[in-house]
């Protein structure tokens, strides 16, 4: 794995990575090195095969603030050119992380601002603590989170995203919960056992079935129920059932034994 100054990178074992932003200082809050971390780190898990699932976290008391102050006024004197190669990188990290091939779960302990709300969103399963907060609250600065909103829109719903982009108001994970971009909220001093249980269910179902899977609802979300989805999706279940994978998780269920990607 790169060497990362402003990311840990851990492997714990050979199926788990976890990628924590490393600025507590700064709340975690981005900047253009910290972003062209986060997509290098992805780009290099997404190209290992023996990966089945990514913690996405935050060291110290912020998950992330959103966009660093010195970057912030670094930006202040950038032209439209360098403004907009530098929403670009932004975009790619996000794209990075939502394409990556096995599911990422996202562990947010504390304030998860603008941003940060983006890098939530392109998370496949979101655990908070009750104590978290978000806020969307580029618009309090006269601007607009467009680079994140594709992911945003989809995660919080186009009717909460329609309020919660042009308050600027914060609300809690429980509400986030409600909303439907937070999965699982819990108390902070729980919130690794959750992880870690969600991680531990992730590495127990067929590596490549999760693989699939997670594709399969990114494929198949908003797209019109006709014949050429109904094809797709059926071909999909048959190219599964037909590989090593399908019919040794079948043959497993059957024999009532643990199936080979278990190991012993």
């Amino acid at each position: 794995m790169t060497h990362f100054t402003m990311l840990d990178v851990q492997r714990p074992s050979a199926h788990v990575a976890r990628v924590f932003l490393n600025r507590p200082e700064l709340r975690n809050a981005f900047n253009e090195g910290t972003i062209a971390e986060l997509t290098r780190a992805f780009g290099d898990l997404s190209k290992d095969e023996s990966l089945r699932v990514v913690v996405l976290g935050a060291h110290g008391k912020a998950f992330c603030a959103g966009a660093d102050l010195s970057w912030m006024r670094a930006m202040a004197d950038y032209t439209w050119e360098q403004n907009r190669a530098d929403a670009q990188a932004l975009a790619d990290m996000l794209w990075a992380v939502y394409n990556c091939p096995v599911p990422v779960v996202g562990r947010v302990q504390g304030d998860c601002y603008a941003g940060g709300v983006g890098l939530a969103s392109v998370c496949d399963v979101l655990v908070a603590a009750d104590a978290a907060t978000f806020c969307l609250s580029e618009a309090r600065l006269g601007l607009l989170p467009a680079t994140i909103s594709p992911y945003v829109i989809r995660a919080l719903g186009e009717q909460a995203a329609r309020r919660y982009f042009v308050t600027a108001e914060r609300f809690s994970a429980v509400h986030a919960q409600a909303l439907g971009l937070v999965h699982e909220v819990c108390a902070a001093d729980t919130l690794d056992a959750k992880v870690d249980e969600i991680v531990t269910a992730l590495v127990a179902n067929g590596p490549m079935a999760v693989r699939a899977c997670k594709k399969l609802v990114q494929d198949v979300a908003g797209r019109p129920i006709d014949a050429a989805l109904r094809e797709d999706t059926a071909r999909r279940i048959a190219d599964v059932r037909a590989s090593d994978e399908g019919r040794e998780g079948v043959q497993s269920f059957l024999q009532k034994r643990k199936p080979a990607w278990l190991g012993d």
